[in-house]
């Protein structure tokens, strides 16, 4: 990493989306980064900022800190999408890179804004996808490529299903998933959804408002297929109130890896294709695939303070970070494609033409 130093700043918004996972907390303990303002309309949000980040000035109007303040990058850390859009443009105008939370945007099109607006102004966004920047993996992938597990044909991902089981798993934790996904066996091809609410085929009559604003959502039944263009299979699966933890098992020719097993080092691994349960001839065994940071336990600070350190690589490189503004976009295509499928009863092809929310129509 260069000499240079980073001004850098953050915008939150206390009560209606807050600053998110500690998207303005990502910078601590980095030497090249100096964190000069933080901005916030709830004036003990605020101050609460200030005191977390140590920053050198407060706004209550974000548009006047990009206008006052030479900034180089700057965290968008509410959880809401409500205005996610005009805040990350805001930024971009203002010649400033941009850490985002996820969900990015509830649209389509409107992450083709952000997208277009980043390459036009030769600026990078990144999006708060922590897991793809933890050591582990890079472990895995790396294993899946030296073909632990022969020829990879198939990732079966699971959402959190708790009580928002369904569309609303989908779109607040599943995006880290369909992330995930693309990461590892790359872009999708087409796709194709069943979704159901308490057994019932999903309509426009069954859309509603989600928890937080996110986007419409809809269905407490996701069951979506996806073919990839590596030819691997893909599947995604969210029910509500079956309190799983989230996860994902990858097969092979040769085996099968299960890396969420309560350890972010280890993974599960059978050198057999098949899940046979109850066969003892069938053998797991606990492999550690790479040495983990003191103190992390690949929390999501940890994965911030990663995030920002490949940001400011990404712009010193002149490349796309490793969780960016098109992975982002690629990531929510995975979810509403699952409604697209479900509303017209067929395949949807990649890129999705409608850039609208189609639970919107």
């Amino acid at each position: 990493m260069s000499q240079k130093r980073y001004r850098t700043g953050g915008i939150g918004h206390t009560g209606a989306g807050n600053y998110g996972h500690g998207l303005h907390l990502a910078y601590r303990h980095l030497e090249s980064v100096e964190f000069i303002a933080i901005a916030d309309p709830d004036h003990i949000g605020r101050q609460k900022a200030v005191e977390e980040t140590n920053a050198l000035r407060s706004y209550a109007n974000y548009s006047e800190m990009l206008e006052r303040e030479d900034l180089d990058i700057v965290s968008v850390c509410p959880r809401w999408v409500t205005n996610h859009v005009e805040v990350v443009l805001a930024c971009l105008e203002a010649d400033c890179h941009v850490y985002c939370e996820k969900p990015m945007t509830a649209t389509l099109a409107d992450g083709d804004l952000i997208v277009d607006m980043a390459a036009q102004k030769d600026l990078k966004v990144a999006v708060s996808h922590q897991g793809v920047y933890f050591p582990s993996t890079h472990a895995l992938r790396q294993l899946l490529q030296d073909e632990k597990i022969g020829q990879v044909e198939s990732i079966r991902a699971h959402g959190k299903q708790d009580g928002r089981g369904g569309g609303e798993d989908m779109i607040t934790l599943g995006t880290h998933t369909f992330n995930m996904m693309r990461f590892l066996v790359g872009d999708v091809d087409w796709m194709s959804a069943h979704v159901t609410e308490v057994g019932e085929e999903v309509g426009l009559d069954h859309v509603r408002v989600p928890t937080e604003p996110v986007g419409p959502v809809a269905g407490d039944c996701i069951e979506s297929y996806f073919a990839f263009k590596s030819g691997v299979t893909g599947f995604y699966d969210s029910r509500k109130d079956r309190f799983g933890r989230g996860g994902m098992e990858i097969y092979g020719s040769e085996g099968i890896i299960s890396p969420n097993i309560g350890r972010a080092d280890q993974v599960a691994i059978c050198l057999d294709p098949c899940w046979r349960i109850g066969d003892p001839s069938q053998q797991w065994e606990m492999i550690e695939i790479c040495d983990l940071p003191l103190k992390s336990e690949e929390s999501l600070d940890y994965g911030n303070h990663l995030a920002i350190v490949d940001l400011i690589e990404a712009i010193e490189q002149n490349r796309q970070p490793l969780s960016s503004a098109s992975d982002a976009v690629a990531a929510l295509e995975m979810i509403v494609g699952a409604y697209q499928s479900q509303l017209t009863k067929a395949r949807v092809s990649f890129p999705i033409k409608n850039r609208q929310h189609p639970l919107s129509h």
